[in-house]
């Protein structure tokens, strides 16, 4: 147990000195006021993509997703699921979504789970583009996220893609490349809607300055 909290412990220090000096070299050139949709490149081996994600209204989320970005978790990661509703036809609520991971996979116990931030309660909606945590249970999400390929309100705060009727927590959309999604959607995937190949995440960067609340959360 002791060794688990050690772990916890450097990974935060670990996130908390990667925030920081990225902060740090984004203000160097001028003096810029904090962004409020920090951007993060995801370089994959189908194209780029880049998120926009809102630290003002899902804040518990981005700082989680910064996280894993700013320590190097999601690089050999991969999209590894597609799901499209003219496939998904076994489910009252079909949707529209490819699915990613780090290279520990959809699982990954890394770090604890994060509190669930309900769109009722953020007010973001899963439109096309948006990105989202996956999870099972509320308050379950770690290190797994999606993005959202066309308009689907059944992954909101009372839709029922979810059994529980709680939704996901979206927390950003995609600014440049939903074409690049789109197109992973529509490789080829087995009956279990596993992509056969995955595409690789070469590596995920953040690209401005991190949050000040991200910073303050990472604190051990």
């Amino acid at each position: 147990m002791q060794g688990k909290k050690s772990a916890d412990m450097r990974r935060g220090l670990i996130a908390v000195a990667a925030l920081s000096a990225l902060s740090g070299l984004a203000g160097c050139a001028t003096v810029q006021p904090e962004p409020t949709m920090p951007r993060v490149a995801l370089d994959t081996t189908a194209g780029t993509i880049v998120l926009a994600l809102d630290a003002a209204s899902a804040p518990i989320t981005t700082c989680n997703f910064i996280s894993y970005v700013v320590t190097g978790d999601y690089d050999g990661g991969t999209f590894f699921r597609t799901v499209s509703r003219e496939t998904n036809t076994a489910s009252r609520y079909p949707i529209d979504v490819i699915q990613a991971a780090t290279p520990r996979g959809s699982d990954d116990a890394s770090r604890p789970p994060i509190t669930l931030e309900r769109t009722r309660d953020t007010g973001l909606r899963h439109t096309a583009g948006a990105v989202s945590m996956a999870r099972d249970g509320p308050d379950s999400a770690t290190s797994s996220f999606f993005i959202v390929t066309q308009d689907t309100p059944s992954l909101d705060f009372g839709g029922g893609r979810n059994p529980d009727g709680q939704g996901f927590a979206a927390f950003g959309a995609v600014v440049e490349g939903l074409d690049v999604a789109r197109r992973i959607q529509r490789m080829p995937a087995n009956s279990e809607e596993q992509l056969t190949p995955p595409v690789a995440i070469r590596s995920a960067r953040l690209l401005d300055a991190a949050p000040a609340v991200c910073i303050k959360s990472m604190r051990p």
